[in-house]
């Protein structure tokens, strides 16, 4: 199988998934170097009780456990959720080549808030964006995840892993 844009995405859209059954945002990324995946990550916030446990946040600390580096120069990261500013830095400081990523997020993404547009100039390293990878699979699983949760809020059942916080 040719390992392109595609491959890459379909994997993180697995590890997605399985964030989705452990009943974590489903969040799924993969940090890629030479063709080959070195590092992986899903959210994992309610799990760990970390609010940085992010998927992108995983994915580069596997990746640079992988290299023995906190650098990645020429690495690629491909997430299904636009990151938010946090996991952005996190790239920028570990020097990832490329970002690709699947949904938009207009609440907390850095693109789609207009945060990057006002603190760009900060950054000493660029990083190359192409959004929109598989957006409407990884579009879909997020918004199944949410439904489902405003239905077992709804129903009054006992919140959802006592996280009515969500």
């Amino acid at each position: 199988m040719k390992k392109d844009e595609s491959y890459f995405m379909t994997r993180a859209m697995e590890i997605a998934q399985m964030a989705y059954y452990q009943q974590e945002v489903p969040v799924g990324a993969v940090v890629v170097l030479d063709n080959e995946i070195i590092g992986s990550g899903s959210n994992s916030v309610i799990k760990t009780c970390d609010p940085t446990a992010h998927a992108e946040m995983l994915a580069l600390r596997t990746a640079g456990e992988k290299t023995r580096n906190y650098r990645l120069p020429g690495a690629d990261l491909y997430v299904t959720l636009e990151p938010c500013l946090m996991c952005y830095a996190a790239m920028v400081h570990a020097r990832v080549n490329n970002l690709f990523f699947g949904a938009l997020d207009p609440k907390t993404g850095i693109f789609s808030t207009g945060a990057f547009e006002q603190i760009k100039s900060i950054f000493n390293h660029t990083i190359t964006v192409k959004s929109g990878i598989m957006l409407e699979v990884s579009s879909k699983l997020l918004q199944d995840f949410f439904q489902e949760l405003r239905v077992r809020r709804g129903a009054r059942a006992v919140e959802w892993g006592g996280l009515e916080n969500r």
